[in-house]
């Protein structure tokens, strides 16, 4: 009995806590994490009846979709995929989850985000972080030295969840990779003209491909006297530039990572410039940088990209910019992000650091780079497949076509019928049943109501509300002369056609449309 008292005194206070954040209007997502606590709480004694309570909810981080999302979403995924077949790739599939130790120690301090399952049948698992590391996996296990693949799946993040923002705990990475020892800057180039086709295929408005080089990073680095074995902790703090102040991120580095003033506030002329291929010329005559090999290595490599991005008419959106970082650890080249930046359209006069802070309220949305030593590291004798690749950001790209959708008041169709099927009059369903079948034998998108007779008026609505472009009437008269009334719902037109030529009107008129 003092357990069940402790437990309602427990109930009491948690009640209260969802009462004050109600009162505070505080965040859904909050409210519904107090609401599981408290009926968590309230199942420990039972409900009224005896049974076992709970909240229904998704898991935090994770969301349903509606028939209208995922027409949306189907859409985007059919201009990605198709972009990616365009050139030239082929798919591949890995198990969402790996063993523990695959993921470990290849993405810095993100690794904590790595969500541990327990241990099943003895072995150690975790949920997939990325695609990167599993191909990277895949091909050292297969011993592939070359290939050109793309991949679309689910991944899995432990992260603080801002779903308004498109970020979640699970969500599709869409990758594309190009794995092979090929001559520079030429893999690269195209992945990113893959990235700027698919934006600009998207229509999701102006955006932006930032390019560096984490040799330029590291070289930079060197000269301007952080220690090795900061190199990687002071990147992922710069890698936060598009998030936070300069002052925010210089704190950061001197306060808590232990840097020099000196060095951070050299590292600061740097991250502030911004430019073409003019950029890397300037800065391959540079007093300090030009002292770092493998930062005129990078700068090299940075010039001959631009030339190649010419060729492919990509210069446009393209920007080499010194405060891109990308925090993972396994980057050993160039690198990317593309950013959307309709956010700051209206401020055309902007200069391009409120320009940068502006588009932060999009979000990135795609990313990658060169990563050389990562299959290496699965490789038994340590042997190495150049790579190079980029991850389109899908959630966040949804998120902005489903407000789109909104905001337009466009009406989206949730299915991909032709023609539905309808009887004139009572007792045709065998009829209606035996031409639904020939056309679905014909490959057409066809459907009918489930009832024995369902009125002529209701079945017409149907077809208008779903967008069916197509009706195919039955009725004893034109059952006699062995036709169908086909009826154009747009225009409310309708003509007879002869049983034997209803397949091929359909064809007809649906692939006019």
């Amino acid at each position: 009995m003092e357990d069940k008292a402790q437990i309602q005194e427990a109930i009491k206070a948690q009640g209260e806590v969802v009462r004050k954040l109600k009162s505070e209007k505080a965040s859904k997502d909050q409210i519904d994490e107090e609401v599981a606590k408290l009926l968590q709480l309230k199942a420990q004694i039972g409900g009224d009846d005896g049974k076992h309570q709970f909240v229904l909810k998704t898991a935090k981080g994770t969301r349903d979709y509606n028939p209208k999302q995922m027409a949306i979403r189907e859409r985007v995924f059919s201009t990605i995929t198709g972009c990616f077949k365009r050139h030239g790739a082929e798919t591949i599939d890995t198990p969402v989850f790996e063993l523990k130790e695959t993921l470990t120690g290849k993405y810095g301090e993100d690794s904590k985000l790595i969500y541990d399952l327990k241990d099943q049948g003895g072995e150690l698992l975790s949920l997939r972080y990325d695609l990167t590391v599993p191909f990277a996996r895949y091909l050292a296990m297969n011993k592939i030295t070359n290939i050109k693949r793309y991949h679309i799946a689910k991944v899995y993040r432990r992260d603080n969840p801002a779903m308004t923002r498109g970020r979640y705990r699970e969500f599709y990475q869409c990758d594309f990779d190009i794995a092979g020892q090929y001559d520079a800057m030429i893999p690269d180039a195209e992945c990113l003209k893959i990235v700027h086709e698919i934006l600009s295929e998207l229509d999701l408005g102006d955006f932006r491909i930032k390019v560096n080089d984490r040799r330029i990073l590291d070289g930079m680095f060197a000269v301007c006297g952080v220690p090795d074995d900061k190199f990687r902790t002071i990147c992922s703090t710069v890698d936060k530039l598009d998030k936070m102040s300069w002052e925010d991120v210089r704190k950061e580095m001197v306060n808590e990572k232990g840097l020099s003033e000196e060095a951070a506030d050299q590292i600061g002329e740097y991250v502030s410039l911004q430019g073409g291929m003019e950029l890397a010329e300037r800065l391959l005559q540079d007093q300090k940088m030009s002292l770092s090999k493998q930062a005129c290595a990078g700068l090299s490599d940075i010039k001959l990209l631009f030339s190649y991005l010419q060729l492919f008419q990509a210069t446009d959106k393209v920007v080499f910019d010194l405060s891109l970082a990308r925090g993972l650890d396994y980057y050993t080249g160039i690198i990317y992000e593309a950013v959307l930046t309709q956010a700051c359209v209206s401020t055309a006069s902007t200069d391009a650091q409120n320009g940068a802070e502006e588009s932060v309220s999009v979000g990135s949305v795609a990313g990658g780079g060169r990563y050389d030593g990562l299959v290496g590291m699965f490789d038994p004798k340590g042997r190495k497949v150049p790579c190079v690749g980029v991850s389109i950001g899908i959630e966040r790209i949804f998120s902005i076509m489903e407000q789109k959708a909104e905001a337009s008041a466009e009406k989206v169709r949730t299915t991909e019928v032709q023609v539905m099927v309808v009887s004139a009059q009572k007792n045709l369903l065998e009829e209606r049943l035996k031409l639904v079948s020939e056309l679905w034998n014909a490959g057409i998108k066809a459907e009918l109501m489930y009832k024995k007779n369902p009125k002529l008026l209701s079945q017409l609505q149907h077809c208008e509300e779903s967008g069916i472009p197509l009706v195919a009437i039955l009725g004893e008269q034109e059952l006699k002369d062995g036709v169908v009334k086909l009826r154009v719902v747009a225009s409310r037109e309708e003509m007879d056609i002869s049983r034997a030529a209803l397949i091929e009107e359909i064809r007809r008129r649906t692939s006019e449309a």
